[in-house]
Order: structure tokens, then sequence, then C-alpha cells
């Protein structure tokens, strides 16, 4: 099993033009094997193989004037660039082919210059010093912020560039899958309500919605006044809208650290899990009448000798949080009960699954 590990790296004054630079030349490269193939598909020529498109983009244009600053660069980053050129095109003729499921795969499309930047290098392009320094190939040695030690020795490195100007580095390392010990199942089963006003409903307990977004709106609002306010092209405009990216990274942070530790507490305390397929979208948008997608939680009495369907309905009753039913006369909290609905319908399907 593969799994990532990413850490805060901290490149020095001089090297971050080389990973400008390696940046930059990994996004021309990866263009530019698009646009061979695209004038070649043009032409009504054949489909250019992937090693001839790297001798074309690659080690021919660097002998050329137009191209020879590719060599200031290390080879390995320009044949990983080119290396995901390829896996765009492989999944969309898979999908084209119907041996890839799921949603429609678009061909690769030209990449542009945006906040967000990354390069990732091979084993022959980085090394991990013993005092815990990232040698990368033509930049040096980057000094990283080591949270946790590494499982085992990673296989690739990917170098990322946020829109916040922060710099990361994604290790992938090969680990054997571990079980977690067994719980007693019909103790520790729950099923999960997703909403709005409530982050989730669990079988013990409620998770608040943290609202972290709510909570930087105001200052995130004064920094976007600001941002607009600055001449285009100056100085002050590019500090500005750097000091909006750092907000909305800072929210992502917190989003992000929030769910970790709500699903690895879930996890752990849960041996079975049931959710429903939920278009939250289609909840959170105000003319949205999508909500459940087939199964009523929400509308089902949860009392075992009742399951009528005479709780709220629609994104008009939205507001009522509590009902009675109209059969039996039950009281129900409107996520407590989509939550016990929802375990219950999840152990059916559960045992259907282990009598097959």
């Amino acid at each position: 099993m593969k799994l990532r590990y990413n850490f805060r790296v901290y490149p020095t004054a001089r090297q971050i033009p080389l990973l400008a630079q390696a940046f930059g030349c990994a996004r021309v490269v990866y263009n530019d094997g698009l646009r061979a193939r695209k004038d070649a598909y043009g032409r009504g020529e054949s489909f250019i193989p992937d090693n001839e498109l790297q001798k074309m983009v690659t080690t021919l244009a660097k002998k050329t004037p137009e191209r020879s600053w590719l060599a200031e660069v290390s080879a390995v980053v320009l044949v990983q660039s080119l290396a995901d050129l390829y896996a765009g095109y492989r999944n969309f003729f898979a999908w084209r082919r119907g041996d890839r499921k799921g949603p429609r795969v678009q061909p690769p499309t030209y990449k542009r210059k945006s906040g967000r930047q990354a390069i990732r290098l091979t084993r022959n392009g980085f090394r991990i010093r013993e005092d815990g320094a990232l040698h990368l190939a033509k930049i040096g040695e980057v000094r990283v912020k080591w949270s946790r030690p590494l499982p085992a020795e990673p296989s690739s490195v990917t170098i990322i560039k946020d829109s916040s100007g922060r710099y990361f580095a994604s290790f992938v390392v090969e680990v054997n899958q571990q079980r977690l010990p067994p719980l007693e199942l019909d103790v520790t089963d729950t099923g999960i309500d997703l909403g709005l006003s409530t982050y989730a409903v669990l079988r013990d307990r409620k998770i608040a919605s943290p609202k972290f977004f709510r909570r930087q709106e105001k200052k995130l609002r004064r920094a976007q006044r600001h941002l607009s306010r600055c001449k285009k092209g100056g100085s002050n405009r590019r500090k500005a809208k750097l000091a909006v990216a750092r907000i909305h990274a800072r929210i992502a942070d917190k989003r992000h650290n929030f769910i970790e530790q709500e699903t690895t507490r879930i996890v752990r305390e849960s041996q079975a899990v049931y959710l429903e397929d939920l278009n939250v979208k289609g909840m959170a948008a105000r003319r949205s009448r999508l909500g459940t997608r087939w199964f009523p939680s929400t509308q089902m009495c949860s009392n075992p000798n009742c399951g009528e369907l005479s709780g709220p309905k629609g994104r008009r009753q939205l507001h009522v949080r509590s009902w009675t039913c109209n059969a039996c006369g039950s009281t129900h909290d409107r996520d407590e009960n989509a939550e016990i609905n929802l375990r219950r319908e999840g152990r059916k399907l559960a045992a259907g699954h282990a009598e097959r």
C-alpha cells in the first residue's frame, strides 16, 4: 500500500530561483509534448510514441537555441513531467474504450503558470542525508521540518509550492497494510448523518460544524478589499494577493486537520460505519431540491414498529429540527433519527453482502 507523507521545506534564497526554474521547465516540456501530439493529430499522422516524444522535447530540444536552458535543470524533473502527460492520455483513452469507470475523463490540456506549482523526482533525483537534509538534483540540500519519521525508504518526492508561497515535500512510501484490532460490532457500529447546521451526527455524539471560513471572513474581506485597490502589476498588489492566499491557506489547513482528526477517531472507535450517498453541494444550494439521493433517512420514523414516512420533506422544511410521527406519535430529533435509520439500513446491507 502506498502512502503520502507531507513535510514543510524551507529553501534558501539561492534555491528559490532554482526551484522556480525547475517548475517552469517542467511546465514547458509538458506543453511542448502536448503540442507535438496535437499537431501530429491535426496533420493526420499516427500517435507519437512515448519514447520518441521524450527524445523530441527533451534530448533534441536541449540542443536548440530556443530550449537550451532545459539542460540547466535535472533530467528527472523533465522525464516525470512527461510521465504525467502520458498518464493523462492513458486515462483518457481508457475512458473512451470503457475500461475506466467513473466520471468523464478529459484529454490533457496545456498547463499555465498558477499559484500552485510542483515537480516530481524519483530515487535517482533526490537523497535524504543523515542529518535530515533533502538533497535535490541541481538544487542542493533543502531543510525539511520532520514532524514524524518515514516508515520506509520513499520511492519519489514531489516538491510543491502553494499559492501562499509555502514549500512542501510530499514523499511516496510503500508500507504493509495493517488492520486495527477488532471491536464489538453490536456496540461500536454507527451511522453518520451529514448536515449543514451540524457537521455530522454519530451514534453517541454530534460533531459541531467548525465554520473555519466564517471565523476568517472578516479578515478575508478586509484583505480582498485592499487587494482590489492596489494597482495591477505593482509590488503592493503582489503582496496583497499573497496575503489573501495565506488566509485561504490557513482556512484550508484547519479544515484538513479537522477532517483528518475526526475521521481517524471514527475509524478507531467504530467497527462498522454506515454512510448515505448525499449530494452535499445540492444541499448547500439555496434553490436546489437535491438532498438524499435514494434513502429517506430523515423522513422515515425510526421506531422499529413504525417506519412511517411522515418526517420533514423538501428544502422548505430544513428549519424543522424535530418532528412527531403521525402514525405512532414518537417525537424525533431530525439528525438523530436519520442516524438510527442509516445504522439500521447499513446493518441490513452488510448482512446481505455477508450472505453472498
